[in-house]
């Protein structure tokens, strides 16, 4: 089979539920109960084999044509948010951030706060001078976690309400994500970053079963719940060669990604991106025709960076969807989702041993 015609298999529909899904489903930083069940789920209906370790990162297993060499896929399952740091006079949660939370961003957005025994309550994230009604800084006050807070949904107006309630200090705060999908194509919604790169990876997982093809070595596919504290990838099973990390490409300023395109990174803030892999994925997408950018990231770094960092004796490349408003109200189209899924399942099909082993010269 032609991969274009492969590439014609991909379901956007099943690929776009299964991104709305994943979006709407909470799991901020550290907090995988409720999505990690979606994967086990994935992995059975697919026959595959899955496993998690210690940190919580759930793999999933496919066997390859050649099982001596290993390639990881990994796809981060965590979302930014915020944690409670402390409860104010007024009832108020004061909150630290969880990754690079944009609070002005963030400011006026409806919140779930994960308690530890009592179950989940809503809120809103406002600035402590939050009316301009009523506060002459409410303009220009600093929008960062000491200035901000959390109202709950609740009667509360006093520390001992909200404690009341088994809310406490540790407790995780998930954003609501308001996903869209608009007429043109477009997908609007929190936390495109980074599981519309979930939904990529999966959609060629399934083509690839449905076509009856096996990957060129064996995959592992990685879903961690900690990389936007730089923490995913830093554990890497020992049988794995190369960590490619699927994740938000970025649009705007002096970068070169699209929304309608898969950006392949070549360097990020840390390091450059191994040679040769990235020169393989970049041959991959020109040769089987899928719209592609190879770009730089000047504040960005994935989980095959913090691989890299964490010890681990791998090369590392990463790419993804052009992501506009990156850790926002973020943005990015089908298209750009498309051409992922697209290059994750060629790189699946065509990168293999002799690509992994490292070179003299």
């Amino acid at each position: 089979m032609e991969f274009e015609e492969l590439k014609a298999q991909i379901n956007t529909e099943r690929m776009i539920d299964s991104l709305q899904k994943l979006i709407e489903t909470p799991s901020v930083v550290g907090y995988g109960k409720e999505i990690t069940p979606m994967l086990v789920d994935f992995a059975i209906s697919h026959n595959l084999l899955y496993t998690m370790d210690r940190r919580r990162t759930i793999y999933l297993t496919i066997t390859g044509l050649d099982p001596s060499h290993t390639i990881c896929f990994g796809a981060h399952l965590d979302t930014i948010g915020m944690v409670v740091r402390s409860i104010t006079e007024e009832g108020w949660l004061d909150v630290r951030n969880l990754g690079g939370v944009n609070f002005h961003s963030l400011e006026g957005e409806n919140v779930t706060i994960h308690t530890r025994e009592n179950g989940n309550y809503t809120g809103t994230v406002i600035c402590k001078s939050h009316s301009v009604h009523v506060f002459d800084d409410a303009r220009s006050r600093e929008r960062d976690f000491a200035e901000m807070a959390v109202v709950l949904d609740e009667d509360v107006n006093s520390p001992e309400e909200v404690a009341e309630l088994g809310i406490e200090p540790g407790d995780l705060i998930s954003v609501d994500p308001r996903f869209v999908r608009t007429k043109a194509g477009y997908i609007k919604s929190r936390h495109i970053d980074d599981k519309a790169c979930v939904a990529a990876l999966l959609e060629a997982v399934s083509v690839m079963q449905e076509a009856g093809l096996q990957p060129a070595c064996d995959v592992m596919l990685a879903f961690p719940i900690n990389e936007e504290i730089g923490q995913g990838g830093r554990f890497v099973p020992e049988n794995v060669d190369a960590y490619i990390a699927l994740d938000i490409g970025l649009v705007g300023g002096l970068q070169h990604g699209s929304e309608k395109k898969v950006t392949i990174g070549a360097a990020d803030r840390i390091s450059p991106y191994d040679w040769d892999l990235t020169t393989k994925i970049r041959s991959i997408a020109k040769e089987n025709q899928i719209d592609a950018v190879l770009d730089i990231y000047y504040r960005y770094a994935s989980d095959a960076t913090a691989a890299m960092n964490g010890g681990a004796n791998i090369t590392a490349a990463t790419f993804g969807m052009g992501t506009m408003s990156s850790h926002g109200y973020e943005r990015t189209h089908i298209d750009g989702i498309v051409n992922t899924a697209a290059l994750a399942l060629a790189c699946m099909l065509e990168i293999d041993g002799d690509a992994l082993d490292p070179q003299f010269g």
